[in-house]
């Protein structure tokens, strides 16, 4: 029975240590994604764990009964960010209507707008009407075509408002597919996503990036009647590198149609980036940021301030919605915080959702606490740049 034991030992520090990744920041890259599951996932990796303690008997020997011990904390640990959540999911409405006004989201035939921050009966999936996109060429430069996905819901009379959905990765990575169920979701209650791919780091250096999201908008604006789009509402909306350009995008663009942006765990000031570098072994942000930009702040200092969204704020720039876990290991949580007392300076319309058990990549699971948190922010923000009158 030893073998046994010690395999029991083995699986109870396992289940420790994957709950104890959804307390504490990481120390390696690596242990990121596990994370992320950690504290969205948490709540359904915790039944195997309970199952575990109500399929392991105790008895005698100092190996079960450290295995039930680890067993039994991975499980509230698991839970925790569930618990948190619902904490947090308390005050949300109040400080969205709050900051932007109430306003009732879209809802269409079998798609109801998201009925709470937190619904329980979610937590395991959430359903969607599928939306199919189609893609077009937007752009063509420097030889090559950039497409964007564009979603609509079926039979749903135009014009309609746009939401243009901007992709992380680092700048290095990523395409329009990577919020696909975000895109269908919004998508199928009458507002229409466009997901734009854009040139990429290091073989592209800024402002390519910021001048590709530009040119999308401009080409949807153009095309709003053959679409049957509404070019005089756009929104911005990015997660992480797509983040900084949907900010940048919006405040620099002087176009008055772009009735908000929306940043999900985005860094706003690229100089303090520098000044504050992550991690080396969970992020080489120096590396990152010089490849993106074309070389350090003693090289390109003015790509660098051209690139900071948080020194293009003024009264008047569009209204924010800013989504950050506070235990962000990529992007830190100073970043939208500095963003946000800049606007409240300027007096600009905004609210930061602080996610106290998110890490970077909280939307990742729609039915997680993060991915129901943001959709219901980011639903809300949406009707109220669109539909409030403003």
């Amino acid at each position: 029975m030893d073998h046994l034991d010690s395999l029991r030992v083995l699986l109870g520090a396992l289940f420790f240590g994957v709950a104890v990744l959804g307390i504490f920041k990481v120390p390696l890259g690596v242990l990121w994604k596990p994370a992320v599951a950690a504290t969205e996932w948490g709540h359904v990796l915790a039944v195997i764990p309970l199952l575990s303690l109500l399929l392991l008997p105790a008895g005698p020997g100092a190996k079960r009964w450290i295995a039930l011990g680890l067993t039994a904390l991975a499980v509230p640990l698991l839970l925790s960010s569930l618990a948190r959540a619902l904490v947090y999911a308390k005050r949300v409405e109040g400080e969205l209507a709050a900051s932007f006004g109430a306003a009732a989201p879209r809802e269409l035939p079998g798609a109801p707008a998201r009925p709470a921050p937190v619904v329980h009966g979610d937590l395991l999936s959430v359903s969607t009407p599928r939306v199919a996109p189609t893609r077009h060429v937007y752009r063509e430069v420097e030889g090559g075509a950039l497409h964007l996905d564009l979603y609509r819901g079926a039979g749903v009379p135009g014009p309609l408002p746009i939401v243009v959905v901007i992709h992380g990765g680092s700048w290095n990575s990523g395409d329009s597919s990577q919020l696909a169920w975000l895109n269908g979701y919004l998508a199928a209650r009458g507002l229409a996503v466009a997901a734009i791919n854009y040139r990429l780091a290091p073989r592209h250096t800024f402002p390519a990036q910021r001048d590709d999201v530009l040119a999308a908008v401009t080409w949807l604006q153009e095309n709003a009647a053959r679409l049957e789009l509404d070019p005089s509402r756009v929104a911005l909306l990015g997660r992480s590198a797509g983040g900084q350009l949907a900010l940048l995008a919006a405040y620099t663009a002087g176009d008055p149609a772009i009735r908000g942006a929306v940043a999900l765990y985005a860094p706003s000031d690229l100089n303090w980036s520098w000044e504050h570098p992550t991690n080396p072994l969970v992020l080489d942000s120096p590396k990152t940021l010089s490849e993106y930009l074309g070389g350090t702040p003693a090289q390109v200092k003015d790509r660098y301030d051209a690139a900071s969204a948080i020194d293009f704020v003024v009264p008047g720039s569009p209204p924010t919605l800013l989504i950050h876990g506070t235990r962000d290991e990529l992007v830190f949580a100073e970043q939208s915080r500095r963003l946000e007392r800049r606007l409240a300076e300027a007096s600009v319309p905004h609210l930061l959702l602080e996610l106290p058990w998110a890490t970077h990549g909280c939307d990742a699971n729609p039915a997680g606490p993060g991915g129901q948190i943001t959709t219901w922010a980011v639903e809300r923000f949406l009707a109220a740049a669109f539909f409030s009158g403003r």
